[in-house]
């Protein structure tokens, strides 16, 4: 054994529990992603650099070099012209490679044993057909959760669809046990088989989902890569590797139940892919009715400066109209007139997981003025002024009254408590849910409609001018 190797995963090993740690609130998450990355470094170089004799150049080391330098550029670029607004797409494109790269292990080293008729016991089995299968669905299911979020696909559904993810699924098993029983070029057809089935279930388990639950779909797809990288680690008898993939994939998990709890589904039905679509649920949410008060930018601004306390609650819209600075001077704005100014994030605003604390945290707002769901709803019994940025299903009441919304019993930002609520929209477009959204007629809120970038700056014009 080389103990320089051994120590050098376990650096890299100790980069990605502390880089995984630190990202776990927004003021050291970039410091985190710096420390994982250096353990990633550490056990890249000793990969290719060491093995148990001693300093050993790994063969192919121009193909792996060259691979590396083109991933960086083209992941530099990609990372550099992303939108804000498109980070989610991205998430779902990088988290597909990690699946894919899990599955095109397990193809080799399958194809490697079969040619050179090395008998392969159960216990190098289970993780070569664990890291196809699981990779292929997270590569699948990332690529179809990326064209539903940039828009390119839509929902698709048909009868008795549960029961068919679930016959599907076992057919993978089925599939895998013949590929372990199978006697000569059968193992690998059965192989393929099970690859290909694994496609289709990819397919079928996210095209039903609808955009609302993407943040469930992300969070659960990134466990699945995390757990076929793990399987690679079992398979080449590799720690960090191993290690890597367990933290990924207890990590997604973990996210995947708290999302789950967010949202009210059951992690059962994410498994057969019937979370939510986008289709309208019917109910009254559905069908609100009545009538909307709009409201002028004077009107506001004059709430909002001679106010005690305000809470802005940002929503994908904000991301949108890339109004994220602009509020910030609000903020700013409306501190210096002596009001007591808040953001409540819910956890499934936006299209993924701390969507809007990295996008508020972009223009510099305080990351002590970021209050999760659970301590700010208390708040806003005592609140002034609420105003809703772009946010929908996050702050629809109907969640808590209407027994037959498609989003009833998803916890909510609870802003039909404050004493006014002012929500900037475009228009009386239905949300990610596809339904109607009850607060728009609360007798106390107000719409500002227009873009939600030029509105503000109409509020810090209005407040400046008072």
């Amino acid at each position: 054994m080389n103990y320089l190797q051994e120590i050098a995963y376990l650096i890299g090993s100790v980069g990605f529990v502390i880089g995984l740690k630190m990202m776990g609130t927004a003021d050291s998450a970039r410091k985190g992603n710096l420390v994982a990355a250096f353990g990633m470094a550490v056990a890249v170089l000793a990969t290719l650099f060491l093995n148990e004799t001693g300093f050993h150049v790994i063969g192919n080391l121009g193909y792996i070099m060259g691979a590396i330098v083109l991933g960086t550029v083209v992941g530099t670029l990609m990372a550099k012209r992303v939108q804000m607004t498109a980070m989610p797409e991205m998430v779902s494109l990088f988290n597909g490679m990690g699946g894919l790269a899990a599955a095109l292990i397990s193809i080799i080293e399958w194809t490697h044993l079969q040619h050179t008729g090395e008998t392969v016991g159960l216990g190098l089995f289970v993780p070569i057909v664990a890291g196809l299968i699981i990779g292929t669905v997270s590569f699948i299911g990332s690529m179809v959760a990326w064209g539903k979020l940039n828009g390119k696909l839509g929902d698709f559904r048909f009868p008795a669809q549960q029961y068919i993810n679930a016959l599907v699924l076992a057919l993978i098993f089925v599939a895998a046990y013949l590929t372990f029983n199978g006697i000569g070029s059968d193992r690998m057809m059965w192989f393929y088989i099970t690859m290909v089935i694994a496609i289709v279930y990819g397919l079928l388990f996210v095209f039903p989902i609808g955009g609302a639950d993407m943040p469930v779909v992300i969070s659960l797809l990134n466990s699945f890569t995390g757990v076929a990288a793990a399987c690679g680690g079992f398979l080449y008898d590799n720690n960090v590797m191993l290690m890597g993939g367990v933290l990924v994939g207890s990590a997604g998990t973990i996210l995947t139940v708290v999302m789950t709890k967010a949202m009210n589904r059951s992690l059962t039905n994410v498994l057969i892919g019937m979370v939510g679509s986008n289709s309208n649920g019917g109910g009254a949410a559905a069908g609100a009715g009545g009538s909307v008060r709009e409201v002028q930018a004077t009107d506001v601004a004059i709430m909002m400066k001679y106010a005690q306390k305000v809470i802005i609650v940002p929503g994908y819209g904000l991301a949108v109209a890339q109004a994220q600075h602009v509020c910030h001077e609000l903020e700013l704005l409306l501190e210096n007139e002596g009001v007591d100014v808040k953001y409540a994030i819910h956890p499934v605003a936006g299209r993924m997981p701390g969507h809007m604390n990295v996008l508020l945290a972009e223009s510099s707002v305080s990351y002590d003025k970021l209050i999760e769901m659970e301590d700010i709803n208390p708040e806003f019994n005592t609140t002034d002024v609420v105003l809703v940025v772009g946010a929908n299903d996050v702050v629809n009441p109907a969640a808590k009254t209407d027994t037959t919304s498609p989003i009833y019993g998803m916890p909510i930002l609870d802003v039909d408590n404050a004493k006014q609520i002012v929500v900037l929209k475009r228009s009386m477009k239905s949300g990610y849910a596809g339904i109607d959204n009850a607060l728009f007629y609360d007798p106390k809120c107000g719409m500002l409609f227009g873009d939600a970038k030029e509105s503000i700056s109409k509020l810090v014009s209005e407040v400046k001018a008072l």
